[in-house]
């Protein structure tokens, strides 16, 4: 299967000013997408698409890698993610089976993860895959409430039943944010994600997803911790 790899970095970010370029543990946090990227065997070429110059010249520590200029209008923050995978299939004048989107903002993303994702298109029954991980069972959908105008609380999607404990509820996952696959039949129909896709389960460790000053502070400390 021939897989175009898609590693999306613009330079705006709203909650976090340059994030995409911002140090983390001393590497620009695109670096870590790249690594993990060049590390997996499954991809068949790989573009890092951005409207950043010190992400794109990032590929230069990566032999293969072709830097691809984004256009303006596909960096907003409302630009859907579906414009820019066709704009780079587009630009990299060759035949795919299926599209990965491998994402920034998940620094512990391992080449395994990568591979694993795409390695889940084997079934045929499959249009898309994705990296989800567990819901802690704190967080758990069955626990979500609404408040009334009184400020009672009420379920939000269904009522618990008593069920507080984590073996009482059943296993709920969520996608992760890391890593994206799917078939080029899929992306033609607008869609970066089918009605058949199959989930592939990363540690809560690995799936943290940096969207502001918090999460990074977590991040720092979980790098921190790695290196000790």
């Amino acid at each position: 299967m021939r897989v175009l790899t898609i590693i999306p970095a613009r330079a705006g970010s709203t909650r976090l000013p340059g994030k995409n370029w911002k140090p983390l543990g001393g590497r620009p946090l695109a670096d870590f997408a790249m690594a993990a990227t060049a590390g997996a065997s499954l991809p068949t070429d790989v573009i890092v698409s951005s409207d950043s110059r010190e992400v794109l010249e990032l590929t230069r520590n990566y032999p293969g890698f072709r830097a691809l200029r984004r256009p303006t209008q596909l960096c907003t923050g409302t630009s859907p993610a579906i414009d820019y995978v066709r704009h780079a299939l587009a630009e990299a004048g060759a035949e795919y089976d299926a599209v990965a989107i491998v994402q920034v903002t998940s620094p512990f993303t391992r080449p395994a993860d990568i591979d694993g994702t795409i390695r889940l298109l084997d079934d045929e029954s499959a249009d898309s895959a994705a990296s989800v991980v567990e819901v802690p069972h704190d967080l758990h959908p069955f626990k979500f409430k609404a408040r009334d105008a009184a400020g009672f609380l009420t379920p939000l999607l269904q009522d618990e039943g008593g069920r507080m404990a984590a073996h009482e509820l059943p296993r709920a996952y969520v996608r992760n944010g890391s890593v994206y696959v799917s078939r080029l039949a899929t992306i033609d129909t607008g869609r970066i994600i089918g009605d058949r896709c199959l989930g592939y389960l990363m540690p809560r460790e690995r799936s943290l997803d940096l969207n502001d000053g918090f999460d990074w502070r977590i991040a720092e400390f979980l790098l921190q911790q790695q290196q000790q």
